[in-house]
């Protein structure tokens, strides 16, 4: 009996030995295995990131050349033309700011730009009040009550002693009464984006670009209301 034992003692170590090094083969295959998965997952991983800053180096490279064509077209507008963009922002408040040195105005919608288009402002003796204004009333047929009924479509009031936004004759210099002059096709569009009580901000220079018209306004201009009853 004690010899069995032995024998079996001494086989079991015997096998133990023949699988240790298929245990050991199977163990450094699985290490293996795993390596290449991390391996292979990390490499994954650095592709999808190299792959997501390439993306957003695109979108940005895209915004850069829509910004610089966009101020380019805004440069290149001759009296009566405009540019209108509405699908860039299709909701939030609406914002008009009217540059009298440019004789330009910029829409805004929630802070993106969506128009430009060129104006006529006041004249000398009839200046354009600079300063920050709300739209204190609206009308598509309008005709002037100070100035021998003269017609004033899609007028919006900025002032009760007569300045206003409306269509009229744009010859690429000051020549209104006070009035801001727009293209015709404009003062129609403009007159469905903006709402009673909107903000229309009036500077005397240039901004440094379309782009920055309203925080150059509402951060250079005097903001103060002009308005007055008469």
């Amino acid at each position: 009996m004690t010899r069995s034992r032995k024998f079996l003692g001494a086989s079991a170590i015997g096998l133990l030995l023949a699988i240790a090094p298929v245990a050991s083969a199977v163990g450094q295959d699985n290490a293996g295995a795993q390596t290449t998965q991390q391996s292979e997952a990390q490499d994954a991983f650095s592709t999808g990131v190299v792959q997501e800053l390439r993306a957003v180096s695109e979108r940005h490279q895209a915004e850069v050349r829509e910004a610089r064509e966009l101020e380019e077209r805004a440069e290149a507008l001759t009296p009566g033309e405009y540019l209108w963009m509405p699908e860039r922002q299709e909701s939030g408040a609406v914002t008009v700011v009217v540059s009298i040195a440019a004789q330009k105005a910029y829409v805004y919608r929630a802070d993106k730009l969506i128009g430009v288009t060129t104006v006529s402002t006041g004249m000398r003796g009839h200046r354009t009040p600079t300063g920050s204004f709300t739209i204190l009333q609206k009308n598509r047929r309008h005709f002037s009550n100070l100035y021998n009924n003269a017609p004033m479509p899609n007028m919006q009031r900025l002032t009760w002693d007569g300045i206003a936004l409306h269509a009229g004759a744009l010859p690429g210099y000051p020549a209104s009464h006070g009035c801001i002059r727009l293209p015709m096709e404009f003062s129609r569009v403009l007159f469905g984006a903006t709402s009673m009580g909107g903000s229309v901000h009036i500077v005397a220079d240039t901004p440094p670009s379309a782009a920055d018209a309203l925080a150059f306004a509402t951060g250079g201009a005097r903001n103060t209301q002009m308005a007055s009853a008469r």
